[in-house]
């Protein structure tokens, strides 16, 4: 599917922030109706409500946002989510504070903030505990039987047991070998075999069932299938698609080529490529005349860190395999990789990556020459980061369908950079690379926005730089 598509875990966490967004707002109009002595006639005439509410919400998500209340795993328990909860609301508090002693316009009034914030803090205690016991409830959980006991399967059913607040609850494994009948692959165990499934999904109220066999000649129960997908209205799933919606990946090494000619996606029309490009454009010139005193003064650090050179050049593969040349703040000493030559930066922490440098990596402070690389056409601000030359031949040669990613330019920050960070080994380049053909897949306009915002979360934590 092209378009403006975003990952269903997304669609449902929207949708929680659209009711968290009317619960503070309906908060702040019980507030303003307690605190003017209850008419709100008076509202409408008070300087500026509506900019000074909208401030007021806005901060306040965004900083649930940045507390992981919209992340793809829910809250382990109720304390959990009281905690990031109170975190966010005492940010937002902060930060509204800030605002206002800058801004004095936008003040309601420190009476009704007092008001507000705990009444809203209540509410959205009391709503959250109630949606994610919702989503456990019988009547919201679609039972799936997953046909086959191979490594897809069990890959499928590990992500399931770790996403139960997405809705799917997994009642077990079903073969072509009745010796496996009770055995337990990952949890649950083999429930039946093929033979069995009609039983198995008239007994059990099954919805779903996810086709993850590894080898489907002359296998593939099609009948019982067909019979439950007309008869029964079961959906059937192919396993590469489950786990895509599932997770916001595409699992490489299970993959069939069929599956990547034939799924909806991976189309790229020419509106979506020129505006994609003019926006990048625009975006990288605004950013650079915004961001050259920051690089000024990180150039000065630099030099007087660890002397010259100050941008550090080096080869990259870009679209359709073609290099070119990446443009960064130099973070590592001189002469970092004479003896060495290229290598992945160590997990925790790089003896070769100077004081000044440790720093403008944590902010990614360095990567903002990249603004000229964007200009160039040579880089997007989203896509697939670009590997080295040396990496990416290793990598074509141990991880199917590497070069996949090639096909789209490479970007600033990417799907996989929000969502994994840092990869420095071949299983963790695999593991982004999951990622990267998700993207490629759905890269549209609202997805590009996604990654952006959640890039703007990872530089002000710090997570993923190495």
């Amino acid at each position: 599917m092209s378009g403006f598509f975003l990952p269903t875990p997304s669609l449902r966490n929207l949708t929680c922030a659209l009711v968290d967004g009317l619960i503070v707002l309906s908060c702040l109009l019980l507030a303003l109706w307690l605190r003017f002595n209850e008419s709100l006639r008076p509202i409408a005439g008070y300087e500026g409500v509506y900019s000074k509410m909208a401030v007021i919400l806005l901060v306040m998500l965004l900083c649930l946002y940045y507390n992981d209340l919209y992340a793809d795993v829910a809250p382990r328990n109720r304390l959990d989510l009281v905690r990031r909860l109170a975190s966010g609301f005492v940010t937002a508090g902060f930060l509204l504070v800030l605002l206002y002693y800058a801004f004095p316009y936008f003040t309601l009034g420190r009476g009704l903030f007092l008001i507000h914030f705990p009444l809203s803090l209540a509410v959205l205690i009391v709503w959250r505990g109630l949606y994610y016991r919702a989503l456990r409830h019988d009547a919201l959980v679609e039972n799936v039987v997953i046909l086959g006991t191979g490594r897809a399967a069990k890959e499928i059913a590990l992500e399931m047991l770790q996403r139960k607040h997405q809705g799917y609850r997994i009642l077990g494994f079903v073969g072509d070998d009745p010796s496996l009948v009770g055995h337990r692959l990952v949890n649950p165990s083999v429930i039946g075999t093929f033979e069995d499934l009609p039983q198995l999904i008239e007994r059990n109220g099954v919805s779903t069932v996810v086709v993850a066999l590894e080898d489907r000649r002359g296998k593939l129960p099609l009948a019982d299938l067909l019979r439950c997908r007309l008869e029964k209205g079961v959906r059937v799933e192919e396993a590469s698609s489950f786990y895509e919606t599932l997770t916001g990946q595409i699992p490489v090494r299970s993959l069939r080529p069929s599956w990547l000619i034939f799924s909806r996606g991976f189309s790229k029309s020419r509106l979506l490529l020129n505006s994609k490009a003019a926006i990048d454009f625009l975006a990288a010139l605004i950013g650079l005349i915004l961001s050259l005193p920051v690089m000024a003064v990180a150039a000065v650090l630099i030099w007087l860190d660890s002397g010259r050179p100050i941008l550090y050049r080096q080869e990259r593969v870009g679209e359709k395999g073609k290099p070119f040349v990446l443009n960064k703040l130099r973070t590592m000493k001189p002469d970092a990789e004479e003896e060495t030559g290229p290598v992945w930066a160590a997990a925790n922490g790089d003896p070769r990556v100077t004081r000044v440098g440790r720093f403008l990596r944590n902010t990614r402070i360095d990567e903002l020459p990249q603004l000229f690389n964007v200009l160039k056409g040579e880089m997007s601000f989203v896509g697939p980061r670009p590997e080295r030359p040396g990496f990416v031949k290793t990598l074509q040669e141990k991880i199917p369908y590497y070069n996949e990613r090639h096909s789209v330019k490479p970007g600033v920050t990417g799907w996989a950079q929000v969502k994994f960070g840092y990869g420095s080994s071949v299983e963790e380049a695999e593991a982004k690379l999951r990622y990267e053909l998700y993207y490629i897949k759905h890269m549209n306009p609202l997805l590009d926005l996604m990654i952006l915002v959640d890039t703007a979360k990872v530089i002000l934590f710090g997570r993923g730089a190495r």
